[in-house]
C-alpha cells in the first residue's frame, strides 16, 4: 500500500490532511525531555512523569508499529476571531471548544480508516488509534509526515490551510513507504514575531529548536489545566478568556486566508456566551450546557474562577452583583478570585 493510497482513504474518512511517517524516534524527543525537565509543563504532571518516556518511541505504544499515519481535520469556522471581538459583556471560549469534543469526532474517522486498512492488511495487521491523549509527539510526526512545520507559536502550520487543525494518528504494523509529499516542509515563519509579540502573558520563549511554550505563563493553561489560583500578576492579561486562548493563532499570517470547515460538529452551540449568565450557572447547568464539549475539562469551580476574572477585567459595574454572589462561594478559590475581581470594577 502506498502513501498516496493512504491519503486518498483518509480524505474519504473526512480528513483534509494526511501523511505517513516512519514509526521511529524523532529529533524532538530530546528537546521534549529537556522541556519537561525545565518545568515548562507546570502542574501538567502527565506530561513530565513516567509517561514522558513513552513519547520517545511510538513502538512503546504498539510494538509492531512500522508506520505512523497522521491526519488533520480542519476546525476553522466562519465566526469572528478573538482579536476581532470586543464585547466586554461576553466570554471568550477557544475556537476548538465551541462544538463537540474533537476526540470523539476524530476517533470515529480514524476507526473508519483503521477498519478499511484491516480489511486489506492481512491476518497480521495490528494498529492503535491515538487522539491527543496518547503519549505521542504528534506535532513532530505530523511535521515528519509532511503536514506542516511547527511554528513559533508551537502549532503545526500547513502552508495552504494554516493551523486550525485537530491532529490524530493511526499506528500500524504496515510498512508504508513515505512518498515525496510526506517529506517535512521547511519552516516558513521567517522573521515574523506576531504570535510572540501578541501573547499577553509572554508565554512563547526561546528554546533549543526555536521558540517554545512556557505553559506556566499560558492563558490556556491558566483557564483549563491549572487547578489552583491563577497567579495574580497574570489575571489582568487574561482579558475575557474563560476557556483557552486563540491569540497566537488569530494573529498568524498563515491563518489570514485559512479555509473554513462546514463540519456541523464544530459549529458553536452559543458563540461568546454572556459572562453574567455563566456566573449564574449551577454545577448541573454547567454540565448540561457544556456536555460533550472540551469545556468540562476546566471543571465547575475552575470555570467559575475564570468567569470571575473575566468580569473583573471588564471593569463593568453591572457585574458587581454576580461577583458579590461568587465572593460568597463555598469554594475558597472561587471566592478569592471574585473578591479580587470586585476591586477592578468602576
Amino acid at each position: 500500500m502506498t502513501a498516496a493510497e493512504i491519503r486518498e482513504r483518509a480524505r474519504a474518512c473526512g480528513f483534509e490532511l494526511a501523511g505517513v511517517a516512519r514509526a521511529e524516534p524523532v529529533r524532538e524527543r530530546a528537546w521534549y525531555q529537556a522541556w519537561a525537565a525545565a518545568g515548562f509543563a507546570g502542574e501538567m504532571r502527565y506530561l513530565a512523569d513516567r509517561r514522558a518516556e513513552l513519547r520517545d518511541d511510538p513502538r512503546r505504544l504498539l510494538a509492531s508499529a512500522r508506520s505512523v499515519i497522521v491526519v488533520g481535520k480542519l476546525y476553522n469556522t466562519a465566526w469572528p476571531r478573538s482579536t476581532e471581538f470586543n464585547d466586554e459583556e461576553r466570554a471568550w471560549i477557544s475556537r476548538y471548544a465551541w462544538g463537540d469534543d474533537y476526540h470523539r469526532v476524530l476517533r470515529r474517522g480514524l476507526e473508519r480508516l483503521d477498519a478499511g486498512l484491516r480489511a486489506s492488511g492481512g491476518a497480521g495487521y495490528e494498529s492503535k488509534i491515538c487522539v491527543d491523549t496518547a503519549p505521542l509527539l504528534e506535532r513532530s510526526y505530523a511535521r515528519q509526515a509532511g503536514l506542516g512545520w511547527i511554528g513559533k507559536n508551537t502549532c503545526l502550520i500547513n502552508q495552504q490551510g494554516g493551523s486550525w487543525f485537530f491532529l490524530g494518528e493511526l499506528l500500524v504494523s504496515l510498512d508504508i513507504e513515505p512518498g515525496p509529499e510526506d517529506a517535512p516542509p521547511r519552516d516558513r515563519c521567517g522573521t515574523c514575531r506576531r504570535c510572540i509579540d501578541a501573547c499577553p502573558t509572554r508565554a512563547l520563549v526561546p528554546g533549543p529548536l526555536g521558540y517554545t511554550l512556557d505553559a506556566r505563563l499560558c492563558i490556556s493553561y491558566f483557564t483549563i489545566e491549572l487547578r489552583g489560583a491563577i497567579p495574580d500578576p497574570h489575571r489582568t492579561a487574561m482579558g475575557r478568556h474563560v476557556f483557552g486562548c486563540d491569540i497566537c493563532q488569530d494573529v498568524c499570517p498563515w491563518n489570514r486566508r485559512a479555509p473554513q470547515s462546514v463540519e456541523p460538529a464544530w459549529q458553536p452551540r452559543e458563540f461568546a456566551p454572556p459572562l453574567e449568565m455563566l456566573a449564574s450557572l449551577t454545577e448541573a447547568e454547567f454540565r448540561a450546557m457544556f456536555e460533550s464539549t472540551p469545556v468540562t475539562r476546566a471543571r465547575y469551580a475552575g470555570f467559575l474562577r475564570n468567569v470571575a476574572v473575566a468580569m473583573g477585567n471588564s471593569g463593568l459595574a453591572k457585574f458587581r452583583p454576580p461577583l458579590e454572589k461568587l465572593a460568597c462561594s463555598r469554594d475558597p478559590m472561587v471566592a478569592e478570585h471574585a473578591s479580587r475581581a470586585l476591586e477592578n470594577l468602576k
